[in-house]
């Protein structure tokens, strides 16, 4: 633990804001998350986009865990009424959503604005209605430089009305809470200066 993990910790653990923990490869995301669900005693429920993230995050997968559709989320719809039986949750799906402390969701660059606000949506369903994400503490994970989010033309075509981006962080609840950010700088993976600097001109497209 480090200066800035130990401050993301202290964030998470003795308070109830939203944090975005981002850092490159080899910062300690994953094993800050690993320490968290051994040590915290929050309930939380941890989330990623794809299945291979969700694995390795040791969770579900967002549209899995919220039963969400593939299709764009519109802002301020619901989902149509030959759809709304199979998005009816289980009374036990009721009663985590209604009992969790924190919402981590993991690789938070591939997450789309409208997917999140379909998070929110699907939250204050069950949770407090006047607060966004049903006023659960949200932690996202992840490195803006990693993967970004997929959206296909056409999908774009109904979704640039309501979003300047397709990243996370044009989520219209997103927008409404206050988050802070925390980059986590010590890298661990790798101990070759040389090496390091090389890995990090690719991933700032200066490779020479």
């Amino acid at each position: 633990m480090n200066e800035e993990s130990i401050l993301a910790w202290n964030i998470i653990e003795k308070t109830n804001a939203n944090l975005f923990l981002t850092g490159k490869a080899g910062t300690g995301k994953t094993t800050f998350l690993k320490r968290l669900k051994e040590l915290s005693p929050k309930r939380m429920i941890v989330l990623a986009p794809t299945g291979i993230a969700a694995i390795n995050a040791g969770g579900m997968t967002i549209h899995s865990f919220f039963q969400l559709p593939f299709s764009p989320y519109v802002p301020g719809t619901t989902f149509g009424s030959g759809e709304q039986k199979r998005y009816q949750f289980s009374k036990l799906k009721r009663n985590i959503i209604r009992s969790i402390d924190l919402l981590v969701i993991d690789e938070i660059s591939m997450v789309r604005a409208d997917l999140l606000d379909a998070v929110d949506a699907a939250l204050r369903r069950y949770r407090d209605r006047e607060k966004p994400f049903g006023g659960v503490q949200l932690l996202m994970i992840g490195d803006l430089q990693q993967l970004a989010p997929v959206v296909k033309d056409n999908e774009w075509e109904l979704l640039r009305n309501h979003y300047e981006t397709p990243y996370f962080f044009a989520s219209r609840a997103l927008k409404e809470t206050v988050y802070m950010t925390i980059e986590l700088k010590k890298v661990y993976r790798q101990s070759d200066t040389f090496f390091l600097s090389l890995l990090n001109k690719i991933r700032e497209n200066k490779a020479d």
